[in-house]
């Protein structure tokens, strides 16, 4: 981690973000190890929250971090769906893709890949374009015949993902593969995290979401969770839908390596730049 002087933490840190103070403190406890981030949900849509995640990232690049971000894209690709009046099925969260919607998928997860890049340089944090079509890192078989070119990833080329972070650019993920026919398929996003984050054994694996966290019987956020509570509120289904495969997949990704998973509500201001840089944190930190 680089050693920064107090001045230049100053012109690097949003006034409204964490202080310089605990700042200096927390960047000790990184040392060049990788922070992957996977965003999602309403961040990706709301211009006023996507402006502000595309900074906090330019601002753990500046600070001396490695960040890996992976993004979403199923608002957009629903959008696009619905204006072309195709319509969408879902099993178990996961969207049916067949021969006609994968094409439109790819197209529009791409152009939205070539955004995200776009906006982070111009935060003066040079990228790189992972997709199907460039640097693909992810080699995928089929999910399941019933989902069509729906994919779960097999390989990921962390050597590639190393090479992009060595001469100081972020690389920026879309969630789509090729299988062993060079065929593109799409991967759920967090699959994709998870898959990146394990590989690599990063230090966090970061999921801005539009969800506070983890909450309680009583709708409160649980600050920090494990495996044996999660599993008891699963049961007792205070953890239900959407949250129960996010969770496991937090879960698999606690258990293989990497030291912490956190769900953070990207609804918040600067709440990237909280958990990793300041005493309160923000959202549910998920450990094995």
């Amino acid at each position: 981690m680089s050693s920064l002087k107090e001045e230049e933490l100053t012109n690097i840190l949003p006034k409204d973000g964490p202080t310089v103070k605990e700042v200096k403190k927390y960047l000790e406890k990184y040392n060049d190890e990788f922070i992957v981030i996977k965003c999602g949900g309403s961040v990706l849509v709301d211009p006023k929250l996507f402006k502000i995640f595309i900074e906090d990232v330019a601002v753990l690049k500046k600070l001396g971090f490695n960040p890996i971000v992976i993004h979403g894209g199923g608002k957009r690709i629903n959008n696009k769906l619905g204006e072309l009046n195709i319509k969408s099925d879902f099993i178990n969260g996961l969207r049916v893709t067949d021969k006609n919607t994968i094409s439109i998928v790819e197209d529009v997860l791409i152009e939205f890949n070539k955004e995200i890049v776009n906006a982070l340089k111009d935060q003066s944090c040079e990228t790189r374009r992972i997709t199907s079509k460039e640097y693909n890192i992810i080699t995928v078989k089929p999910e399941s015949d019933k989902l069509g070119f729906v994919g779960t990833p097999t390989h990921i080329k962390t050597n590639v993902l190393k090479e992009i972070i060595k001469v100081n650019e972020v690389p920026v993920v879309a969630p789509l593969g090729l299988d062993e026919n060079n065929q593109t398929f799409n991967i759920n996003a967090d699959t994709v995290a998870g898959s990146v984050a394990k590989e690599l054994k990063a230090r966090r694996l970061m999921i801005i979401s539009d969800v506070e966290g983890v909450l309680d019987s009583e709708k409160k956020l649980i600050p920090e969770i494990n495996s044996k509570k999660a599993n008891e509120l699963i049961d007792q289904e205070v953890i239900s839908g959407g949250m129960i495969p996010k969770i496991k997949n937090c879960l698999d990704v606690a258990s293989n390596g990497v030291k912490a998973v956190v769900i953070i509500d990207g609804r918040k201001n600067h709440s990237l730049l909280f958990e990793l840089l300041s005493d309160k944190g923000s959202g549910t930190l998920i450990r094995e």
